[in-house]
Order: structure tokens, then sequence, then C-alpha cells
């Protein structure tokens, strides 16, 4: 879709995971989960959630909906995505306060790199 996330770890970790729609969401699905090896070990990069979702409603705003409605125990503060390292670029962001042209100032914030 090339949509740039903010990133909670500038590399990618690894994390005990399942699928969005399989997650145990409480404590003891989550026990019965690791007994039944229904996890497994994932590496990818780490996005928060909440922030993904932001991000993918002003380019696709029915996937988004999508999120909210069939998957609202993932689009909550404290949630995140984990996304594999095969379907990522990692692109760097250089932080810049001012740039000046002509005396004018025309760019403030992060920019990739």
């Amino acid at each position: 879709m090339g949509l740039e996330l903010p990133l909670l770890q500038d590399k990618p970790l690894r994390y005990l995971g399942s699928g969005v729609l399989t997650d145990p969401r409480s404590f003891l699905q989550t026990l019965v989960h690791l007994i039944t090896f229904r996890l497994s070990v994932q590496t990818g990069f780490v996005v928060p959630s909440l922030a993904a979702i932001e991000i993918l409603e002003k380019s696709d705003p029915v996937a988004a909906r999508w999120w909210r409605e069939n998957a609202p125990h993932t689009v909550r503060r404290g949630r995140n995505f984990l996304f594999s390292n095969e379907g990522c670029e990692r692109v760097q962001a250089v932080r810049i306060r001012h740039v000046w042209v002509g005396g004018a100032t025309v760019m403030t914030g992060d920019i990739p790199r």
C-alpha cells in the first residue's frame, strides 16, 4: 500500500504473536494459546496501532473502517501492529527545524532522507 508509519523501535523485533482476528483478548486466552502452541515467534517492525489506522484513514477510509469494525480490540492505546520485515522498507528521517529559502521558513519537522 506504500504508507509511512512511525516505528516504536529502529530495528525489527521478535515477539510471540498470532493473527489479528485470532489474537487472544484476555490473560486466560493468552495462557491457552501458549499451552496449545497457537502463538508463534514472529519478527517485524512494531508500529502503534492507533497511529497506523489514523494514517491509513487518510489514504483508504474504507480499509480503516474495516479495522475499527472487525478488529476494534487492536485499535486502542497501548496496542501495536507487527509488520513483517519482508513487507517493509525502513525510511530514515532527518530532524530539521528550519529550512530557509530567500529569508522565509519553508519547512519544519521530520522529513525522509
